[in-house]
């Protein structure tokens, strides 16, 4: 397994490295494993020595900086902040299912993961930089290569300038409490807590401070919400919302589809997140296609910007029957019931009802 990443993980693009952990796997722990952790690349991996880094910080700034490691580390206060990342396109593969969706990792349950991240504050080095009148959202361009439309640029992002002043958004040099993995962004990263993955851009080598969002093809085109009717093929880039916050979702991690459990007592877990980072408040597990409801039971700690991991015991019947989650957070956001209301072209932010057909058999 490339990157020192556990055999289990599921492989969906080789090259570049997409990959993301078994449902089983991925539920057993609050923390993932930094070897089971999700991956999502869209180029290389640079190879980047942390001794010559250096982190440009420009634009509508006072004072530009260039920072190595050790700037970092030595002027800057070090904080830590558990937050669970998400890609746009987790549970595509249930869209999958209503149309087509070319071009587009095929993620089911897998691209999203919770880990704990130490570095510096992103506000602290904007202060030290002096942010300048006019300023309204911050852009981020890692030092990897990506080929789109016939050029050739490193990965970017933007947020807006008051997420970037938020105490959760993190510039991490570590993860677990180990030192960041390359594969993960070292020697530096961008984390932003409750937004899509796609912005936490990785290998950071610039931010800069402006007035519009980025012009990154990641930010401009890449990473936008299309309605369901709208079509791949006279959409316009800009009719589609820019991706930032996360959506309320849960997903079923046991029984998977296809599985067979005996008729009865038997229990589902799975994994919640919130809205932009909002606490699960409750999940609901139904045992009929959702005409009833069980209350699941959460596990760990309600964290703002982390996940909840759940379980719930329901009564399989004998044959085959449709196994449905879904959550509420703390801000009062829900899920909508069916595929057909979150479809679109490019397959991200389903957040469906999560369905699993299984059979329950009787034994003898």
């Amino acid at each position: 397994m490339p990157f020192s990443k556990h055999p289990s993980l599921i492989i969906r693009q080789a090259d570049p490295f997409n990959a993301g952990p078994p449902p089983d796997l991925l539920s057993r722990d609050e923390i993932t494993p930094a070897d089971l952790f999700f991956v999502r690349n869209h180029g290389n991996v640079p190879a980047l020595d942390p001794a010559v880094y250096r982190l440009r910080v420009g634009g509508l700034v006072a004072r530009p900086l260039e920072l190595s490691l050790e700037d970092l580390r030595r002027d800057f206060a070090e904080h830590t902040v558990a937050a669970t990342l998400q890609c746009a396109g987790n549970r595509r593969m249930e869209l999958l299912s209503v149309r087509e969706i070319p071009g587009e990792v095929p993620w089911d349950l897998e691209a999203i993961s919770h880990g704990v991240w130490t570095g510096v504050r992103l506000s602290d080095v904007l202060a030290r930089a002096g942010i300048a009148a006019g300023a309204a959202h911050v852009a981020f361009t890692g030092l990897d290569e990506v080929e789109r439309r016939g050029r050739r640029f490193g990965f970017g992002a933007s947020i807006p300038l008051d997420k970037a002043l938020g105490p959760e958004a993190l510039l991490a040099y570590e993860m677990n409490g180990a030192p960041l993995p390359a594969i993960h962004g070292a020697p530096l990263r961008l984390v932003v807590p409750g937004y899509i993955g796609a912005r936490s851009v990785k290998w950071l080598g610039e931010i800069v401070i402006q007035d519009a969002p980025s012009d990154n093809y990641f930010q401009s085109v890449a990473y936008r919400l299309f309605p369901p009717e709208a079509d791949a093929a006279t959409a316009r880039d800009e009719d589609g919302r820019m991706l930032g916050e996360l959506f309320t979702s849960a997903a079923i991690c046991a029984p998977l589809t296809g599985e067979t459990r005996p008729a009865g007592p038997t229990v589902v877990r799975g994994y919640a997140v919130g809205q932009g980072g909002a606490a699960v408040d409750r999940v609901e597990v139904s045992a009929d296609d959702g005409r009833t409801w069980t209350e699941a039971t959460l596990l760990g700690e309600a964290e703002p910007w982390g996940w909840r991991l759940w379980e719930a015991e329901v009564e399989l019947r004998p044959g085959l029957q449709t196994l449905v989650a879904r959550a509420a957070d703390a801000a009062g956001h829900g899920q909508p019931a069916g595929l057909a209301e979150t479809w679109n072209f490019k397959g991200y932010m389903n957040n469906a009802w999560h369905r699993v057909a299984v059979v329950g058999i009787i034994k003898t």
